[in-house]
């Protein structure tokens, strides 16, 4: 009986077995059949040759358009490319990675903002104070501008008798509502004194949104400047410097000896820039500068000019919190002031063929002599003008 049992047992696995062989053969079947279908749908064997070539036809067709699409957008990156490039360069050249200008609020001064708006091209003029005490060089003065063809500036007359000789001669002129604290140094005061009024005046320019060139009446004007200017700095100024070292920055190296190994310590050095003739742009850190050069005029007795660097040029340091104004040297040949014209360029053949911007008789006294001088030179073409003067001054 035990025998019989084991037998039927073996049997029944036997069978389980071979039932287990089937299912797994019929699963990979479907498995096979599956892959099978998916890679190859219609069929191992075509019986439609010519439907194959049209397929192939076809896939060469797209594979030849893509090809002419991707050279296309290849080719359309490209110009996007360089027109950015040049985009690029355009924004830099408009100046546009300097400080942004304020917004112009027209409330601070509503008669001025009438005059700027008819004066002004592009929002940018020359701007001058004057007297009557600096009449005469004022008529040489917008003389030169009328001659090269500037319309767009502005006398502030800072008396009545400037008032009229301005309208007289049909130049724009702006005069300011009274106010004791200017009128008093305006009527009467020298040349410094009035040059010092300016950092308070030109604040409601920059107000209103407009750039200024700075301009004194000692200057003769033989170009546009607006022609040779860069824009890329919250402040433009020529240079009282008369060559490249001065004019742009040079490394001055002090010496002392008891120091012995370290005797040379190396200072930067650079002439300053000249209060009379600077250009602004109408943005907060100007704003901010001429704000600080008017406050310590109206505490102390000192040069607008030295003030005006000082203000510029002056780190931030343990008790003063320096000015975060950009700035651009002016170039010296093209933006000339006297020590270089008689000092330099009327004693050298080839630098006498070079025609300035602008000329500015600030490093002499007898300043409407040579601004006489300047004109029959460069004007007339007199070609001895230049030479009765001296280098320097006589006292």
């Amino acid at each position: 009986m035990a025998g019989r049992r084991d037998g039927s047992l073996m049997r029944d696995k036997t069978q389980s077995f071979r039932g287990s062989r089937i299912v797994t053969a019929i699963v990979v079947g479907v498995l096979l059949g599956s892959v099978c279908a998916f890679f190859f749908p219609h069929g191992f064997i075509s019986s439609d040759p010519p439907i194959q070539s049209r397929r192939f036809g076809k896939l060469d067709l797209q594979t030849s358009s893509s090809q002419c699409e991707s050279t296309e957008r290849i080719n359309m990156l490209r110009s996007d490319i360089g027109s950015l490039s040049d985009k690029n360069d355009e924004l830099k050249k408009q100046g546009l990675r300097t400080n942004p200008t304020v917004i112009p609020d027209e409330s601070v001064n509503p008669r001025l903002a009438k005059i700027l708006e008819d004066v002004a091209v592009q929002k940018e003029l020359i701007v001058a104070l004057a007297n009557s005490n600096v009449k005469a060089m004022l008529e040489i003065w917008f003389t030169s501008i009328k001659r090269v063809g500037i319309t767009n500036y502005l006398v502030v007359g800072l008396d009545d008798e400037i008032e009229e000789f301005c309208i007289a001669n049909d130049v724009p002129v702006y005069k300011r509502d009274p106010d004791e604290g200017i009128d008093s140094i305006a009527k009467t005061g020298g040349n410094h004194a009035v040059s010092g009024l300016k950092f308070r005046i030109l604040r409601e320019f920059l107000q209103l949104g407009y750039s200024v060139l700075l301009s004194d009446v000692d200057i003769v004007y033989l170009q546009n400047p607006f022609n040779h200017l860069y824009r890329d700095s919250d402040v433009e100024s020529m240079s009282d410097g008369h060559n490249n070292m001065t004019a742009y920055g040079f490394n001055d190296v002090f010496d002392e000896p008891s120091m012995g190994w370290a005797r040379y310590a190396h200072t930067m050095r650079i002439w300053v820039y000249n209060s009379g003739f600077f250009y602004i742009r109408p943005t907060l850190p100007s704003i901010e500068l001429l704000d600080r050069v008017a406050g310590r005029l109206s505490k102390e007795k000192a040069w607008d000019q030295a003030v005006f660097n000082e203000a510029l040029f002056f780190p931030s340091h343990p008790g003063y919190d320096g000015l975060h104004a950009s700035k651009r040297t002016m170039d010296f040949y093209l933006f000339m002031n006297s020590k270089v014209l008689f000092k330099t360029v009327r004693k050298d053949a080839n630098l006498k063929k070079l025609k300035p911007v602008i000329l500015h008789v600030n490093y002499h006294p007898d300043k409407l002599p040579r601004m006489k001088a300047i004109i029959e030179f460069y004007v007339n073409g007199k070609q001895d003008a230049l030479e009765p003067f001296p280098e320097g001054s006589q006292w």
